[in-house]
């Protein structure tokens, strides 16, 4: 059950009302809803195969902002030569699968963020690190590394997990 309260605020992160929310699935250190893990499929049945989504307004920029720099197309590139990155990636997918598949199959084996084979949205791959904690989505661990010393991210993200 989400709190009323925490539903108001990621309101207001999203500047809309979520939808299919299930729980918070990361707080900033200070608290604050950052990521929130959605109903495979959303209340009126459109199905939603984002399970982690990012809602904290500077996790998103930040995202954004490495998305615009060219991170993915250097991630991506990484996969075709490191067999290593690239099997810990295919892991995570198959771990995100499973845990949406868990709530409710969809019958679709695309799970976000481009996964496995490429690197197509940052913003699901960092939700999904900030929601399992480090080691399970490569990529995600190392856009949140890039992240977590850069002063706008002070409270947000905590150095100490992320760096």
């Amino acid at each position: 059950m989400v709190e009323p309260s925490d539903l108001e605020a990621v309101a207001r992160q999203l500047g809309r009302e979520p939808r299919g929310v299930l729980e918070i699935a990361y707080r900033c250190p200070n608290g604050e809803p950052a990521v929130v893990k959605t109903a495979p499929k959303l209340p009126d049945g459109t199905p939603f195969p984002t399970l982690y989504y990012l809602t904290h307004p500077a996790l998103t920029a930040a995202a954004s902002r490495l998305e615009s720099s060219g991170l993915m197309r250097e991630m991506t590139g990484r996969l075709g030569r490191d067999p290593e990155l690239a099997a810990a990636y295919r892991r995570a997918h198959e771990a995100y699968l499973a845990e949406r598949d868990a709530i409710e199959p969809l019958g679709t084996t695309f799970s976000g963020g481009g996964m496995p084979d490429r690197v197509k949205c940052l913003h699901v791959v960092m939700a999904h690190s900030l929601a399992k904690g480090p080691g399970v989505n490569p990529f995600g661990d190392e856009a949140l590394a890039i992240l977590a010393l850069e002063p706008a991210m002070v409270g947000i993200l905590d150095p100490e997990v992320w760096a």
